[in-house]
């Protein structure tokens, strides 16, 4: 049987435990703040534009997986085409954002012009719950989906949007390629890129 810590393929009924998840884990991330400046409502905000993103996008054409207190959303190659969100998901994200729309919309537009052309995978998402944090939740989500894009030969790219979280990255065998500061004096986010290993280098 499982333990707590061990990766499992997530359903669109995990919908629920994600978005909890990744309230709680985002809280104090710098962009989400940026994106959600209220305190009082930012839980149920951050709840709401992670079930969007997860029900409507990334359970369908991403390789989503969970713990009991974590979750990842990655994206390969040939589903990156796919994962970017429709009309009705883009409304159904400016509604929850709110006055902060145009802000979200730009931090995607700079994003994108970064976004490596080349294949590779892609880490859209990962976090975990901070009453777990440290408990090896976040690495074995990471060691998995690295390891997908090790078997594949593909690179990976992410950004990170807090700095403490980039010497965890670093550790993992990604390198920052990029500082890319948010218009409207958003925060920076950090580009990071682990080039492709064979599994047995991993």
């Amino acid at each position: 049987m499982p333990n707590a810590t061990t990766p499992q393929q997530s359903t669109i009924d995990d919908a629920p435990l994600i978005s909890r998840t990744f309230a709680r884990a985002f809280d104090d991330d710098p962009m989400m703040r940026w994106f959600f400046p209220d305190a009082a409502s930012r839980e149920t905000a951050l709840g709401r534009y992670f079930t969007t993103l997860f029900t409507r996008q990334y359970v369908h054409h991403g390789v989503c997986e969970r713990t009991a207190s974590a979750a990842a959303f990655w994206v390969p190659p040939e589903a990156q085409a796919k994962a970017v969100p429709d009309a009705e998901t883009i409304k159904e994200l400016q509604d929850i954002l709110g006055d902060r729309a145009g802000a979200f919309r730009d931090a995607v537009r700079t994003a994108v012009r970064h976004t490596p052309e080349e294949p590779h995978w892609s880490l859209a998402v990962i976090g975990a719950d901070p009453a777990a944090q440290g408990q090896g939740h976040g690495s074995a989500l990471l060691r998995s989906g690295l390891a997908q894009a090790d078997a594949a030969g593909l690179p990976v790219y992410l950004e990170s949007s807090k700095a403490s979280n980039v010497p965890v990255y670093e550790h993992f065998g990604f390198t920052v390629r990029a500082e890319l500061a948010l218009p409207g004096d958003g925060p920076v986010l950090w580009g990071m890129w682990r080039p492709a290993r064979r599994p047995a280098d991993a």
